[in-house]
């Protein structure tokens, strides 16, 4: 009589193993931090109405991950238009005024223009990001990883940093090593020292160092650290 087959999960590599407990942590942060935070996501969703036209989200595409082959295959060695990963679409509270992105996609700043009173201060509180927690329920993100990035950007980015769209190998989150390492990036060097930092969480990612970075990242919100 042959003997029982092995339980299929025990026979996982390694880093499999990893990546699918990482996955399930970031979703059940994401679901409790939903139901912590849902009346506040009603007041914030209320105080935007009341204070400028338009509507309470934001959404926008953003570059996601990027499942092909990395193991010596080109990334984009057979797309006629490579994306760099997955499309999606990114929920944000709305903080600019209606109709002031109509001139593209724009790389966003602490101190921009088009930011509304209200919008600036969920900026500056990074709640404008809570909505993104759905994003991590649609399996579009985790709670930590690279930050995604516009289309138009990330083409553009590209083609001036080296190893960039090796930041697409993993889901995009809504905070990440470089979130806790670096302030918001201002110029093309802040960026490169940015994706420094997220190829070195993406070699060396686990649920042990997102349980870290997560833990990180409350100091960095409560003193309104940029991004």
């Amino acid at each position: 009589m042959a003997p029982p087959r092995p339980d299929p999960v025990l026979e996982l590599p390694d880093a499999t193993m990893a990546s699918r407990l990482s996955r399930l942590l970031n979703f059940s942060v994401a679901a409790v931090s939903i139901f912590i935070t849902a009346p506040l996501m009603v007041l914030i969703a209320t105080a935007i109405k009341l204070t400028s036209r338009g509507p309470v989200f934001y959404v926008q595409d953003r570059v996601g991950v990027d499942r092909r082959n990395w193991n010596g295959v080109k990334p984009d060695s057979r797309r006629v238009d490579d994306k760099g990963g997955r499309i999606f679409k990114i929920y944000k509270f709305r903080t600019m005024t209606v109709g002031s992105d109509e001139d593209g996609q724009v790389w966003a700043s602490p101190d921009d223009k088009r930011v509304t009173s209200v919008g600036r201060f969920l900026r500056s509180s990074r709640l404008d990001e809570l909505p993104q927690l759905f994003n991590v329920l649609l399996g579009d993100m985790n709670i930590v990883g690279p930050r995604p990035e516009q289309p138009e950007i990330f083409r553009f980015l590209r083609d001036r940093i080296d190893r960039y769209p090796e930041r697409q190998r993993v889901l995009p989150g809504i905070t990440g090593l470089a979130q806790v390492s670096q302030a918001y990036d201002r110029t093309l060097d802040d960026v490169k020292s940015k994706v420094g930092y997220d190829l070195e969480y993406i070699e060396r990612r686990g649920p042990i160092r997102d349980l870290w970075i997560m833990i990180k990242t409350l100091p960095v919100v409560l003193k309104r650290l940029g991004w």
